[in-house]
């Protein structure tokens, strides 16, 4: 269906974007901003979650196909973007509670455990494009492209012999 690397854009921008809303609210903190990062924070939970959830369907599709390599790469991405869906979908609770309630410290400590979730989310993102580019998940005539780059290479070798 390919509908994760749309979901997965949106989760990986929309995190960041909330981090640095967040950040602007931590060193200007209003009413207004708390708010409006707390909005962003909720809408990049729900990516993160659609994000997984399209990926685990994705990822049936081409299983098969990929190398053992690309399967174990496959199972950790997988199990990453698990644990970063409740990371996100637990901040965005608490931020909706200190935002509520106007508890500046909790939403300042949830802001700083975005920054953290963040790398794993740019991580996440990395091993996303991996797998797609370099073990070839929903990339057609992935195999007979790295052979075209393996025979290019031996052409390659063969012309530096002589």
């Amino acid at each position: 269906t390919m509908l994760h690397p749309a979901a997965a854009h949106f989760a990986i921008s929309l995190p960041i974007i909330s981090l640095v809303l967040g950040l602007l609210y931590i060193f200007k903190p209003s009413e207004i901003m708390s708010k409006i990062s707390t909005d962003f924070l909720v809408f990049a939970a729900i990516f993160v979650i659609v994000a997984y959830f399209t990926g685990k369907n994705d990822a049936k599709e081409v299983f098969e196909f990929l190398t053992s390599d690309g399967k174990t790469a496959l199972g950790a991405h997988a199990k990453l973007g698990l644990n970063l869906a409740i990371a996100m979908s637990v901040l965005a609770v608490i931020k909706m509670f200190a935002c509520f309630k106007k508890i500046f410290k909790v939403e300042l400590i949830v802001v700083i455990l975005l920054g953290v979730v963040s790398v794993g989310i740019l991580t996440q993102g990395k091993m996303g494009g991996e797998i797609t580019y370099t073990h070839g998940a929903h990339v057609l005539d992935h195999a007979k492209g790295q052979a075209c780059i393996a025979e290019a290479a031996e052409m390659e070798d063969d012309e530096d012999e002589e």
